[in-house]
């Protein structure tokens, strides 16, 4: 793996659904594989060391969530994975919905959204715009869905993409290698905890 180089003033952080209903073992997709899957990754830990080091760096944090607002059907149907969401699961509001305590912190932005990509739906862009930001290291779950779809949306908004294999989770092994080591090898640069954190500081 190359040596990954951070500016800390030009990088933010993009930590995508990090949410009690996506990865706790009590979560409404523990059964999927999810929870067992980020427990193996020791995603959560991962994530907070590389949050730890963006704060002391300087680094911006982005949280984004995915919700669904249950009675109204704004997430559609269109594709299989927004039927997945609601009506009671990621219901804005609830827990399960919440981020995991102890990920976000001060004045950190928390984004909502009902689509795939952290990008779609929200203010995202012109907020790293106005930062100065040109890399995003991507973390959370996962893997193969909202974090690539990231992932891809912000290589095509200009943004030199990276993202952390192992502070990423999916429902399995399979899907996750799938995305690391096939979907996304041309759109991004794929590192480990370790090596942003060295870069950061």
């Amino acid at each position: 793996m190359p040596e990954l180089t951070l500016t800390a003033p030009t990088t933010a952080i993009l930590v995508v659904d990090m949410q009690n209903d996506n990865v706790l073992p009590n979560g409404a997709f523990a059964s999927t594989g999810a929870a067992e899957h980020a427990a193996s990754q020791d995603v959560i830990g991962h994530v907070r060391t590389i949050l730890e080091a963006a704060r002391a760096a300087g680094a911006p944090v982005f949280h984004n969530r995915i919700v669904s607002y249950p009675g109204v059907a704004v997430g559609g149907a269109n594709a299989p994975i927004f039927t997945m969401i609601g009506p009671e699961s990621l219901k804005r509001g609830t827990w399960g919905a919440e981020i995991i305590d102890g990920l976000t912190a001060g004045d950190e932005i928390v984004l909502d959204r009902t689509r795939m990509s952290a990008f779609n739906g929200t203010g995202l862009d012109s907020m790293l715009r106005n930062l100065g930001i040109t890399t995003v290291v991507v973390v959370g779950v996962w893997t193969n869905m909202a974090v690539e779809h990231t992932v891809r949306d912000a290589a095509d908004h200009g943004y030199r993409a990276v993202i952390v294999s192992d502070a990423t989770s999916s429902i399995n092994a399979d899907w996750h290698a799938a995305a690391l080591n096939y979907a996304l090898q041309n759109i991004a640069t794929i590192t480990d905890t370790g090596a942003v954190v060295s870069a950061l500081s």
